[in-house]
């Protein structure tokens, strides 16, 4: 078994593809309507190089899915930070930082040092938590 996709909670589909395609610089892996389905989208990005995996942006299904109740404990929870967190790794987390900075990213958290490596944190337009790690330790077994 391996691991394909992982999921955010989006309040704007078209808010959080150009967040992660144009700040975070991801490709898009699949943007597909389902009129079948109610319109719904299936939409994903991945980071180049990293094909098999993906990151679904989300909506916040209604009702009949979602009641109404449902629906804005997901969004208060995502725009808390704790729906979900995608960890990103790279060779050079204050690069990369710089990097994001330039395109726009508002950083919660700047690079520091860690037991671990070199870490810093910053939002998507929902609220979820992106942690970009250097990690300068194994991590398998600690």
């Amino acid at each position: 078994m391996k691991i394909a996709n992982a999921q955010l909670w989006v309040q704007d589909q078209e808010e959080a593809l150009a967040f992660w395609t144009e700040k975070v610089g991801f490709e898009v892996r699949a943007d597909v309507t389902m009129p079948e389905m109610g319109d719904f989208r299936w939409l994903t990005v991945g980071p180049p190089g990293q094909e098999d995996v993906s990151v679904v942006l989300m909506a916040i299904p209604g009702e009949p899915m979602l009641d109404k109740v449902t629906q804005a404990q997901i969004g208060d929870l995502a725009a808390k930070g704790y729906a979900g967190t995608v960890f990103l790794t790279t060779d050079d987390c204050r690069a990369d930082y710089q990097r994001l900075v330039d395109r726009g990213v508002e950083f919660s958290e700047t690079p520091e040092e860690r037991p671990y490596g070199i870490d810093a944190g910053f939002r998507d337009p929902s609220g979820n938590a992106i942690r970009l790690t250097q990690v300068t330790m194994s991590l398998n077994n600690a």
